[in-house]
């Protein structure tokens, strides 16, 4: 694989705990590689390190110049990295006063833009970003969806090579986040390549290449999204909920039908390679309800990093 971005062997501790431990990734052109993991896995702390926001304290962040023979190191050479990122945060960071068009413009600046270039990329990013209707709206005057693709246009003002999105869909609606989503795909046709963080496993399944998982700083897992799932899960979930729902899951007859049970809340998950067995065995609990589903990126997520939940 051709590497435009690399992260080698990245350390960071604070005090006793070590947050980053030992991770290791690569991002090739017009690729999209999510990094996946529960509050507290490290992915925060590995993207900080990726901008040069945090100094890690070993390791290697490199990126790999067109036509350069040798690579950039982050952050001895953050201002010519920097140059072909662009970022998305979770949060807002637009200036609420200044309109669209007019963020645009003023960020631009950062890069050195200016003058024509900016007469004519402006109007391209607010089409691009379903909002050439809103180029004289400020901010306070725009939805959460809205504010997300003004934040995406805003990163792409200096056409860069890679993108990196913490979060970028959090607290939208399905309406939204489906509009991201398709702007995020034509970006990767185009050849931008991304790095994303997400809590959205359907998210990550439409939109990335392979996956990273992360789990207390290390890295516990990485591949292409079906691949994963069938080399750690079985191929079928059947769920049941219901009153008595739970008892279910100590009954001998039924766990002999899964290689796998769980129990979250109120619902019984049985993982097995073969459903039909299971699901004629729970005709007879007529009183539950059942959904028969293959296994995706959620079961995966739970199995590698369990389902206590993270504060």
């Amino acid at each position: 694989m051709s590497e435009l971005f690399a992260v080698q062997n990245l350390y960071k501790h604070y005090g006793d705990a070590t947050v980053v431990n030992d991770v290791s990734f690569a991002i090739a052109p017009g690729e999209c590689l999510g990094v996946i993991g529960p509050n507290g896995a490290g992915k925060t702390t590995t993207i900080r390190m990726c901008l040069g926001l945090t100094a890690p304290d070993s390791g290697d962040v490199l990126f790999y110049p067109e036509g350069a023979t040798g690579p950039l190191y982050m952050p001895r050479d953050a201002l010519a990295i920097k140059a072909q990122l662009g970022v998305v945060t979770q949060f807002d960071t637009l200036d609420p006063d200044f309109t669209c068009a007019e963020n645009l413009r003023v960020f631009g600046r950062y890069f050195g833009l200016k003058g024509r270039t900016m007469d004519e990329r402006v109007p391209q990013l607010l089409e691009f970003a379903a909002l050439t209707h809103k180029a004289d709206a400020k901010p306070g005057e725009l939805s959460g969806g809205m504010k997300r693709r003004l934040s995406l246009a805003r990163a792409l003002v200096n056409r860069p090579r890679l993108l990196l999105l913490d979060e970028p869909t959090t607290g939208l609606d399905p309406q939204a986040r489906h509009l991201m989503w398709e702007r995020l795909q034509l970006l990767l046709q185009q050849g931008t390549s991304i790095l994303l963080t997400t809590h959205f496993m359907d998210e990550a399944e439409r939109l990335c290449s392979r996956l990273l998982v992360l789990d207390h700083g290390k890295k516990i897992a990485e591949g292409k999204p079906r691949e994963l799932i069938a080399q750690h899960l079985e191929s079928d979930v059947v769920e049941v909920f219901g009153v008595g729902a739970v008892a279910l899951a100590e009954d001998a007859n039924l766990r002999a039908l899964a290689a796998r049970v769980e129990v979250s809340g109120e619902t019984v998950f049985f993982y097995t390679h073969n459903a039909q067995p299971l699901l004629q065995a729970l005709g007879q609990h007529g009183h539950l309800r059942t959904l028969h589903r293959p296994a995706n990126l959620e079961d995966l997520f739970l199995k590698l990093t369990g389902r206590q939940i993270r504060e």
